[in-house]
């Protein structure tokens, strides 16, 4: 096992402790498992990358990966190195990550358009390099300013040109660019037609993520539940009731990092409401958005007890598991055990659906994996 710093090392012993739990029959549909697939993985940029930024643009994003970057020692080396990362992939019996930035995500806190975009276009094809190592096991997403939506709609081109996947927006909007507004129609329609999904991950964008930082004592947790699950809630809030999907029928949207127990609640909520009030109020939808959806958005899991306990009736074809590798709260080395102790009272075709087929159909990676098979 890779040495972590302390927090890794405490969520470590949880992780632990859960599998110790195991009996003889879940060791044996552990090792049984398939290869797994992660949909919520993350890159460690070297500090140098930034450096490639334009004059003009590098020291307000060099100053704010200072202050806010997720800077820790002794992280795996997988985090920076691909070919130490596949190790770690083979180790943990995982055979491919969908990949997010780490420093990379305060960006999508930045005012400025024009720096974003010359951050990113940095980021991205460090990226693609990163995973052209490895293109059957790493599947970059592109990341994506969102104030010029011309510019966005050609990185997401020049970022599928360069092998990586979807594309990646800010979670909580600028207040003047809601979802809501069509604002972001160039992006929806040619994400659609290419089959790219748009990732929406936690703590980017105008969140609470820019003042986190300064929280102290019990407003750490307020901010790190309350707030941050209130952003998740209110994005997709405004995707399905501003009517996105029905005008974009072909557009996937995945929620990253946001867990999933509260979604069938919420859900349940909405539907109830919406046939309350739909006989008096224009709801700028026709169906119930539960529906909306199922049919297209997903949402990645990773240490969500009480939501995977929800998995027996909910949740079989639109969530994805996630290991968070290399953040404090992955699973890695122990991805197989966490996958048992959380739905290893599953059926094996639904386990399968949690665990990676959900994200090879999504994804489109069944080919690639088919190439993945015969070498193993």
């Amino acid at each position: 096992m890779n040495m972590m710093h302390p927090e890794t090392d405490a969520t470590a012993a949880r992780t632990l402790a859960a599998v110790s739990e195991l009996s003889a029959a879940d060791r044996a549909a552990m090792d049984a498992l398939p290869p797994l697939i992660s949909t919520d993985s993350h890159v460690m940029e070297p500090s140098s990358l930034w450096e490639r930024i334009p004059a003009p643009f590098r020291e307000p994003v060099a100053e704010l990966v200072g202050l806010v970057g997720f800077k820790t020692i002794n992280q795996p080396a997988g985090s920076t190195d691909p070919v130490a990362r596949l190790a770690d992939q083979k180790s943990d019996g995982v055979e491919a990550e969908i990949l997010f930035p780490n420093d990379g995500m305060a960006i999508f806190g930045l005012d400025d358009g024009a720096t974003q975009q010359a951050a990113f276009a940095v980021y991205n094809s460090w990226l693609a390099e990163y995973c052209r190592t490895a293109p059957k096991h790493l599947f970059g997403v592109t990341c994506i300013a969102s104030y010029d939506m011309d510019a966005a709609v050609k990185e997401l081109h020049r970022g599928l040109d360069m092998g990586l996947t979807g594309a990646m927006i800010w979670q909580v909007p600028d207040p003047a660019l809601p979802f809501t507004s069509r604002h972001y129609e160039p992006l929806w329609a040619a994400a659609a037609e290419a089959g790219a999904p748009v990732h929406m991950h936690i703590l980017t964008g105008h969140s609470y993520a820019r003042t986190m930082k300064s929280l102290k004592g019990s407003e750490k947790i307020r901010g790190a539940v309350n707030k941050k699950q209130n952003d998740t809630i209110n994005s997709l809030f405004d995707l399905i009731f501003s009517g996105v999907f029905d005008r974009h029928p072909k557009l996937r949207v995945v929620l990253a990092e946001s867990e999933c127990g509260w979604l069938p609640f919420v859900l349940q909520q909405w539907d109830y409401y919406f046939e309350r009030f739909r006989a008096k109020e224009d709801l700028g939808i026709t169906c119930l958005p539960s529906e909306i959806f199922n049919e297209h958005v997903y949402c990645t899991w990773l240490e969500d007890f009480s939501g995977t306990r929800q998995f027996s009736w909910w949740g079989h074809d639109n969530l994805m598991w996630s290991n968070d590798y290399p953040h404090p709260n992955m699973t890695f080395p122990h991805s197989r055990e966490n996958v048992v102790h959380h739905i290893g009272n599953l059926p094996k075709d639904v386990q399968n659906k949690l665990i990676r087929d959900n994200a090879i159909r999504l994804y489109g990676l069944a080919s690639r994996l088919e190439e993945n098979a015969h070498v193993r």
